[in-house]
């Protein structure tokens, strides 16, 4: 089956142009011009991921996508934010509100594709290593569901944050470069961002609340999780 893809934009041109390269790249493709269009659209069908125009007609993108993150029907969804904003504070908010890439206008299609296949990938739950790891009496960490539950308590994690999570809870202990971290989420296809991991490893702790403490920092090396 194809995957759904979403692409919010109200410049037709380009919803067209984005949604055209996706077709050809054999996914199946939506296009909304308003943020009302698109969230009345959810209600009766999930895509499998989103790519978001900051500057709607109707709603500002930003805010589109923290009420995505925040409903845990949507938080699962990658989400891929298209803008002509291009600066480093404007990809670090985007980041901090639970996106998981980000690509400015104008952009090339075959980079929309391969971004799009990227965090395709990284919401699929390899099946060879699904298992459940526990920290202590407050923290589970789910790979068969993609769930981190606090005290019993589910997070809206995002997909982004999990993997990170999943990766330090492989070896607790273990110190993780940012590097390694980066290489972990996007390989090849890194988001060219110095603050990417910092942003999301403090998103997740903030969900975790007091749990959030088993993540530490090592200054100027990594992150690392203790039991």
């Amino acid at each position: 089956m194809k995957k759904r893809i979403a692409v919010v934009d109200d410049e037709q041109d380009i919803a067209e142009l984005a949604a055209l390269h996706l077709r050809k790249a054999n996914f199946a493709v939506q296009e909304y011009y308003t943020a009302a269009s698109f969230m009345a659209s959810l209600r009766s069908e999930l895509p499998h991921a989103i790519i978001l125009d900051l500057m709607l007609p109707d709603a500002d993108g930003h805010e589109v996508c923290r009420a995505l993150k925040a409903d845990s029907k949507h938080a699962h969804i990658p989400v891929i934010m298209l803008t002509a904003k291009g600066e480093e504070a404007d990809k670090v908010l985007g980041l901090e509100l639970g996106a998981d890439d980000y690509i400015t206008k104008p952009f090339s299609s075959r980079e929309l594709v391969a971004r799009v296949k990227a965090v395709l990938r990284r919401n699929t739950v390899p099946q060879e290593t699904s298992k459940v790891v526990r920290l202590g009496d407050a923290v589970v960490v789910d790979s068969n569901t993609y769930q981190i539950t606090v005290q019993g308590k589910p997070i809206d994690a995002t997909t982004t944050e999990f993997r990170i999570v999943q990766l330090l809870c492989q070896r607790p202990g273990w110190v993780y470069s940012r590097e390694k971290i980066l290489d972990h989420l996007w390989g090849t296809e890194k988001a060219v961002i110095d603050r990417t991991v910092d942003v999301h490893i403090k998103n997740v702790r903030e969900k975790m609340g007091k749990a959030g403490e088993l993540i530490k920092n090592v200054r100027g090396v990594g992150y690392k999780v203790e039991a």
